[in-house]
């Protein structure tokens, strides 16, 4: 047994079964043996790859959009550019390469990273060297100066822990992580209901409810209706609010069971978009989106900018940018064009960004005239 598959079952026999919001919350950041503490889990040798680690091109088109908001708000000489959960810094090199075509830019941005492992911190780091005059780096969203700001979460709010309910008996009540007589740990149900959730469902139904995800969301929406600015959330997810089990564990590349190596292996739930933007139209910021991954990269001109890296390089650097085109933005229900999904939240004065299709305030969220 893992240390700290050992601790979570020392603090489930002391003080009882725990929810999944905590099992997350410890697998994913505990101090010591959190998995995002102790690791660089990204690309072939880790766990999973990311949006970025298969392409300059999502960085780039990341960059010419973040300048393109800036320009559109006036461009102020002073912009906080944020990016929440920054990997090995691979976008943020992408995109801060990327925004030096439009001038003024690179010398407004003010780079501040929301990043808690050190490990991590480590890598962004040696990927950000000497492209920016100073790094900041903040363990929480809280911790952000105040200011003007383009914020970029990619692959951010799926690893954020949540809860979970299931339906039994006419009611909902909260998946618990327990231990069995062998001490092993396994799901149970809490024995009280949860009134205050109102869905209905089907037995045996699970509804996951992300309030550390919304809770930031609040955070990051009330400030841009405050400051001025953007939010760019880009995630795999799903656009309606609807019983699901979503929870899952990667390790290798590979599915795994979520209970098996807290620690060793990746655990996230499919984000909720639908919930993301109530949250933020309730703070007062306007929404814009969602869109599929594959629309949002598209119009901001993925094809144009693959052709010409195509044309530029040899033929098999050129196959090598083809199969990335096509893998950012494959449909089907696992392909990355249309299980991810893009949303922007903004100030109420910016108008349609690059990319996006629909705007909706908060008025008219709640059936208000605008």
């Amino acid at each position: 047994m893992s240390q700290l598959k050992s601790e979570i079952a020392a603090i489930i026999a002391a003080e009882g079964p725990i929810s999944v919001e905590r099992f997350m919350a410890l697998a994913l950041g505990h101090p010591r043996h959190g998995y995002y503490m102790t690791r660089d889990p990204f690309g072939r040798a880790g766990d999973f790859i990311t949006a970025p680690e298969v392409s300059q091109m999502f960085g780039e088109l990341i960059g010419l959009w973040a300048a393109s908001v800036w320009q559109t708000m006036g461009a102020p000489d002073k912009l906080r550019l944020v990016e929440l959960g920054p990997g090995r810094g691979t976008l943020m090199a992408d995109l801060l390469r990327a925004g030096r075509v439009l001038p003024g830019f690179s010398e407004a941005v003010d780079v501040h990273l929301v990043e808690t492992s050190p490990v991590l911190r480590a890598a962004q780091k040696a990927s950000l060297a000497g492209r920016v005059a100073a790094l900041h780096w903040h363990d929480r969203v809280e911790d952000l100066p105040p200011g003007p700001a383009v914020i970029v979460a990619n692959e951010f709010f799926d690893a954020l822990p949540v809860r979970q309910f299931v339906r039994q008996g006419g009611v909902w009540r909260e998946r618990l992580v327990g231990l069995d007589g062998e001490g092993r740990l396994v799901f149970g149900l809490a024995a009280e209901s949860e009134p205050r959730l109102t869905q209905q469902a089907g037995e045996g139904a699970v509804l996951e409810v992300p309030l550390v995800g919304h809770g930031i969301m609040r955070a990051l929406a009330q400030r841009l209706a405050a400051d001025g600015g953007a939010l760019l959330a880009i995630d795999y997810g799903h656009l309606a609010t609807a019983p699901g089990d979503t929870l899952q564990a990667m390790k290798n590349h590979k599915p795994v069971d979520p209970l098996a190596e807290p620690g060793e292996a990746d655990l996230t739930a499919h984000v909720d978009f639908a919930a993301l933007g109530r949250a933020a139209l309730a703070a007062g910021a306007v929404l814009q989106g969602p869109v599929t991954q594959r629309v949002f990269l598209e119009a901001l001109g993925l094809g144009t900018r693959a052709e010409r890296l195509q044309r530029s390089g040899s033929p098999d650097q050129a196959r090598a940018i083809a199969g990335q085109h096509q893998r950012l933005v494959e449909g089907g229900r696992t392909g990355m064009g249309e299980l991810f999904k893009v949303m922007a939240v903004t100030h109420p004065d910016l108008p349609m960004l690059p990319g996006f299709d629909r705007l909706t305030t908060p008025a008219e969220a709640s059936g208000e005239e605008p």
